[in-house]
């Protein structure tokens, strides 16, 4: 059981850097049960029996205070991250305690051992803003959806963002290939295949292959070709705890593993050659995209059909347009070379992302 009591005093300054998790008790059977749980959440703790000396107290990112210190403590300085934990939920007189001290939360284990480990790996993995995460689907076959998800990435991270490319379309022959680094070292999808419960923001994006100065998350050649939603969840959760920037590419069915991954996308863009078939079908893939996600926006693909342009598609979709995706020469020809999309910063296709992302970051507040 996990309690939440409000207050008006706000968090310590430490909160959203990585640090080390206070402990305060003298219950030794209490203090193994708190050391276990910050192992299994990757963080190592101070112990102590009172309120640390020198600002330990107001520092640390995360303060577990047992019931038995309670007292020990009242006269320490009100702060946020404060939980007191004990095990006797019958005991009336803990959320009196917790006021005392200034708690945010009451605790009761072992019932509410799941919602601390993730607390707890919060602090040591310095959970701050989530990453930005946009989804690519094309509105038809071929419609360019995965060139322009590389192309988002690589400009991401050409400006500094730290930037997860991720592949959720099984059959599309895999991202890792088309950023040329199919033969390099790394974890794909089948090896999470079986995650439950909280993936490790920190260990997800040390697993995976860099390429590029981006970390990409692909299929393999294998014959996997399905996540469990629970692992599609926690893996895609981790990757946004890392903040900076995630970049999906969607296919076009849309499964529970798929469904999974558009409930924590921020925005969809949804590519759309100029032909009235392809507006057509781009129509379906928007109403079965749309009841999950709220932000969907049309990036229109030339040559134009005769009666077309960008904001007619976008007119006809419903869709708000994020803008006109442009033709590049020689990308064939480049990405065959091993030059990944959105490589050539001059190129149209750069600046299209470029000037995506700077609207993207301005409107999430994260510029």
């Amino acid at each position: 059981m996990a309690g939440t009591i409000t207050h008006d005093h706000q968090p310590s300054a430490a909160g959203g850097r990585p640090g080390r998790p206070l402990i305060v008790t003298e219950d030794t059977d209490l203090l193994d049960d708190l050391l276990r749980l910050c192992a299994a959440a990757g963080a190592t703790p101070e112990v102590r029996h009172g309120p640390p000396e020198r600002g330990g107290w107001e520092a640390a990112p995360l303060v577990l205070v047992g019931d038995d210190a309670a007292r020990r403590v009242c006269g320490a300085p009100r702060r946020g991250g404060v939980v007191l934990v004990g095990r006797d939920q019958d005991d009336p007189g803990v959320w009196r305690r917790a006021v005392e001290i200034g708690a945010d939360h009451v605790l009761m284990l072992p019932d509410g051992e799941q919602w601390l480990v993730d607390r707890i790996a919060d602090v040591a993995e310095g959970v701050g803003r989530p990453a930005l995460t946009v989804g690519v689907i094309g509105g038809r076959g071929g419609a360019g959806a995965s060139t322009l998800a590389c192309a988002l990435a690589v400009t991401s991270a050409r400006e500094g963002l730290r930037t997860l490319l991720v592949d959720a379309d099984p059959l599309g022959g895999g991202l890792d290939v088309l950023l040329g680094g199919e033969t390099a070292q790394g974890l794909r999808w089948p090896a999470f295949a079986a995650s439950r419960g909280r993936v490790g923001s920190g260990a997800l994006e040390e697993s995976l292959p860099e390429l590029h100065a981006l970390r990409v998350l692909s299929w393999d050649r294998g014959d996997c070709l399905a996540i469990a939603p629970q692992a599609v969840r926690a893996v895609l959760a981790a990757a946004r705890r890392r903040g900076g920037a995630v970049v999906v590419d969607l296919p076009r069915r849309i499964d529970d593993g798929v469904a999974e991954v558009l409930a924590q996308l921020d925005i969809g863009l949804l590519v759309v050659p100029a032909e009235l078939r392809a507006v057509a079908a781009a129509g379906r893939v928007a109403s079965a995209v749309g009841m999950v996600l709220r932000d969907l926006r049309v990036a229109v693909r030339g040559p134009y059909a005769s009666g077309l342009d960008d904001r007619e598609v976008a007119r006809l979709l419903g869709l708000p347009l994020a803008g006109e995706l442009p033709v590049e020469s020689g990308l064939s020809r480049a990405v065959e070379g091993k030059a990944p999309p959105g490589a050539d910063a001059r190129g149209p296709l750069a600046r299209f992302c470029k000037e995506f992302w700077e609207r993207a970051l301005v409107e999430a507040g994260a510029a």
